[in-house]
């Protein structure tokens, strides 16, 4: 039996990314070490872990964005090296730098090659100079309206401003004149500072139906850097993606081999290490353009996982021990379809509005080609400091077509009770003509009409909800007239229940 790479290795998240981290660090003879914040106590992937260590309290600034007591965290468990999954201190130089100076491997890329990509200008000098097209703009920030209009009727409204260090949808907007630009220009800063520390802002061509295309790309410590092909990831809301599938249903075999080469080569402009994604912009044409390069593991990467058959989590580890890629170029083929689905706390009838409440109830899918990556458990209660997404359901078949239809099978079977959720918007997608047919661009959710949605959500539900309500509100009126109030608060169970039963019934 091979000897593991590490003893223990401290996983530097939360939710569904740390439980499946979790996982492959168990496959491996590894101990894996969660964190919790206060709220977190007793969340699934502190439960599941083989020891759990706290950070502070709810607010991620006070806790999982707290370099410091990250790292106090790691050396009261004693462990080797550190696992950042995605989203928090992720894709944080400093926070990469402080792990190796405070003599922890981090698994993910060099400080060095995350400060290069972190800052989307720098970012697009360095591709334009590796010759990976980029979307036509200014190189250099720009905080002048004069200025900025003089760029966007060079390259032609509509434009799109972005901040220079952003990500995850925000600091974005789109321009459509001269008139707008002076106030866009200065709410774009304002989010830029506040979101990230950075008011740095470009000027780029905004595309005005695109596509959303990426490319999984890993590297080693040895120089080879390899592509496992691409995911196309344009369900999007508010410039955050919803839905994700692998392969991209709207190319064809050159066009993949274009891009999937283009992400090879701005990896190894900066000496990529790791796993990482290289993320474009496709037109109508097929043009298609750079965007950024997200240094870390996706949310979406299990559909990789599934259509390529690795286990990408392991490679991270193996590399980070010094490893060489355990597969070559030639080695690696898609086989078969896969679709992501992300489930949400947030309330698709009011504008994808955050949702909160407690898991009532919980009845995943299964069966062959579905995965099921969750965050929570029954019984748990949605906290209001983190992002909203709780679980992935992944959905593998041997093409799209049986995908589709294996995706819907599994969304019907889906249950989740407490709150309001997005799983009746994915039914809707599922439905959709464009998506059927496989080519939709990031405007697929603009404009659609939530009373769509409720002939999705089965009657069943409502009547669980509706009898929970009813029982409720009995205990609620019985003691009541034991008391004589006569203005009894409902529990979380009854204002869930009544909430969406008003949804049913009112709109």
């Amino acid at each position: 039996m091979n000897k593991p790479p590490f003893g223990k290795v401290l996983i530097a998240n939360r939710g569904e990314i740390s439980i499946r981290i979790q996982a492959t660090l168990r496959d491996m003879g590894i101990v894996a070490c969660a964190v919790y914040s206060d709220p977190d106590r007793t969340a699934r992937h502190a439960l599941f872990a083989d020891e759990a260590y706290p950070l502070g309290p709810g607010p991620s600034s006070e806790s999982y964005l707290r370099i410091d007591r990250v790292l106090e965290a790691a050396r009261t468990a004693g462990a080797d090296a550190i696992h950042p999954g995605y989203g928090f201190l992720s894709e944080n130089a400093e926070f990469a730098q402080a792990c190796v100076d405070a003599g922890f491997v981090f698994i993910g890329p060099s400080p060095d090659a995350m400060r290069s990509m972190g800052n989307k200008l720098s970012a697009r000098a360095l591709m334009e100079k590796a010759g990976v097209p980029v979307v036509p703009g200014l190189t250099e920030p720009v905080d002048d309206p004069d200025r900025a209009i003089t760029v966007a009727r060079d390259i032609g409204y509509p434009v799109l401003l972005k901040a220079a260090s952003g990500g995850g949808g925000k600091g974005m907007r789109v321009v459509e004149n001269d008139e707008d630009m002076a106030s866009a220009l200065e709410r774009t800063m304002g989010e830029a500072a506040s979101s990230f520390g950075d008011p740095a802002i470009f000027v780029e061509k905004f595309i005005t139906r695109p596509r959303h295309l990426e490319v999984q790309v890993m590297g080693d410590t040895h120089g080879s850097v390899v592509h496992l092909f691409e995911r196309e990831c344009s369900v999007q809301r508010r410039h955050q993606k919803v839905i994700e599938e692998s392969p991209s249903p709207s190319i064809d075999p050159a066009t993949r081999g274009k891009l999937c080469h283009a992400a090879v080569e701005a990896a190894k402009a900066v000496d990529y290490t790791g796993a990482g994604t290289v993320e474009f912009i496709a037109d109508e044409n097929d043009d298609f353009y750079f965007l950024e390069m997200n240094t870390r593991l996706q949310v979406e990467h299990p559909i990789t996982e599934e259509v390529v058959g690795v286990d990408l989590v392991r490679a991270q580890i193996d590399v980070a021990a010094g490893k060489p890629l355990a597969w070559s170029q030639e080695e690696l083929h898609q086989r078969g379809h896969s679709m992501e689905f992300r489930i949400y706390a947030e309330d698709p009838f009011n504008n994808f509005a955050p949702s909160l409440g407690t898991v009532l109830r919980l009845r995943t899918p299964q069966g062959a080609g579905i995965r099921n990556d969750l965050g929570i458990r029954e019984g748990y209660e949605v906290p209001i400091h983190y992002d909203p997404m709780l679980a992935k359901l992944v959905v593998t078949a041997e093409n799209r077509s049986a995908c589709l239809a294996r995706a819907r099978r599994a969304l019907d079977e889906y249950r989740l009770l407490g709150f309001v959720h997005n799983v009746a918007l994915h039914r809707w997608v599922l439905e959709h003509e464009e998506f059927v047919d496989g080519h939709y661009s990031t405007r697929l959710l603009e404009g659609f009409d939530p009373e769509e949605l409720r002939a999705l959500v089965h009657d069943d539900e409502y009547d669980v909800l509706a009898a929970a309500l009813a029982l409720v509100e009995a205990g609620v009126g019985e003691a009541s007239r034991a008391t004589g109030s006569t203005a009894p608060e409902l529990t979380e169970w009854g204002r869930v229940g009544r909430a969406l039963m008003n949804h049913r019934n009112h709109g």
